[in-house]
């Protein structure tokens, strides 16, 4: 069982801008090629006009300030979780390839149903965008407000009760009367039941008319199986898409082993998430994010809002030598495409 702890914290400290291209040169081509990093390579590439001696020695000053570190005594360097940090918090985030920006516009056009699948679809989409596991956090209904309510006159004694709520969830069910009821009666109950529950959640009681009137019986009848149905399990899901990828991506196999046994924990992957957003995190790494037997990897989370409210977060975890700007461009892709989604489907898109 993983355990928190608090994460230490470090000073950002400003480099100057010969260090700065070093340890971002370092980065980018340790990120690509999975091995420590030499001089002479960052000499060819970050087109210093400078020797391999000099990178070298500004190199040595990276390694004794904590953003580089070297695995062997004759080897290059890669870079620590401080030069990670540095190289995220000072490279602006990439952008989606035109091809993979064509497979989130087709996605999105095109995907229907239930919140909860549309968000497992998604889980995998982000996956594959990214090549990367992805973890998608939608908040429970329970707590998610009323949008719109709308009675749907099938017989004179069923009618169909559809909700919307502000995470995009639609709620279908039936609501069997024991008296005739009409269109008219259904429109009017409609009318007066949105006025009764729009901003409201399923975990706040409501007060219905007790008038004896077809109307308010109906409006009864309505909030009755609404709120007889609610959700049992408050919290939030959790998608998981290519867990396969864990694998793939970590080279040691303890720690794919640990990392699949915390995707396995749904309350300790909302935990992560959530507390990322609530310290304004986008990007935690090793360390950073409290949670031990993540320390070899990194997460990057972005919040849903839709109408103004959170409703979730979309995430990605890799190992610390992640592809940060491709993978940060995607989850904020992702993250604004299924908003634009669930505020459409709030207003009848």
């Amino acid at each position: 069982m993983a355990r928190r702890s608090t994460p230490p914290h470090s000073a950002d400290t400003d480099l100057d801008a010969r260090k700065a291209t070093i340890l971002e040169a370092v980065v980018a081509e340790h990120i690509d090629t999975a091995q420590p990093v030499g001089s002479s390579a960052v000499a060819q590439h970050a087109d210093l006009g400078v020797s391999s001696a000099t990178v070298r020695n500004e190199m040595v000053s990276l390694e004794r300030e904590g953003y580089l570190a070297q695995p062997h005594t004759s080897a290059g360097r890669i870079p620590t979780d401080k030069g990670y940090r540095y190289f995220v918090d000072h490279v602006a985030s990439g952008e989606l390839g035109a091809a993979q920006q064509y497979q989130l516009r087709d996605f999105f056009s095109g995907v229907r149903g239930e919140v909860e699948d549309v968000l497992e679809r998604t889980s995998a989409l982000l996956a594959q965008l990214s090549g990367y596991t992805s973890v998608i956090v939608g908040t429970s209904t329970s707590h998610a407000t009323v949008l719109s309510v709308q009675l749907v006159n099938l017989e004179r004694r069923h009618q169909l009760l559809v909700t919307v709520f502000s995470d995009g969830t639609v709620l279908k069910h039936s609501v069997l009367t024991s008296i005739d009821i009409d269109y008219a009666t259904c429109l009017e109950a409609s009318s007066q039941l949105n006025a009764l529950l729009i901003g409201t959640t399923l975990d706040v009681p409501v007060q219905v008319p007790s008038r004896p009137d077809a109307v308010s019986l109906l409006i009864a009848e309505a909030v009755a199986v609404l709120h007889a149905e609610r959700p049992a399990k408050d919290g939030e899901k959790v998608f998981i898409g290519g867990a396969s990828k864990v694998a793939e991506v970590f080279d040691s196999v303890e720690t794919v082993r640990q990392v699949l046994s915390i995707l396995e924990e749904e309350l300790l992957v909302v935990s992560l998430v959530e507390d990322m957003l609530d310290r304004g995190v986008s990007v935690a790494i090793g360390s950073e994010h409290g949670f031990a037997p993540l320390s070899s990897a990194a997460v990057v989370v972005a919040p849903v809002h839709v109408d103004g409210v959170t409703t979730g977060a979309v995430g990605l975890i890799g190992p610390t030598r992640m592809k940060y700007q491709e993978v940060m461009a995607a989850a904020n892709a992702v993250s604004k495409n299924l908003a634009h989604h669930f505020e459409g489907s709030a207003g009848g898109d």
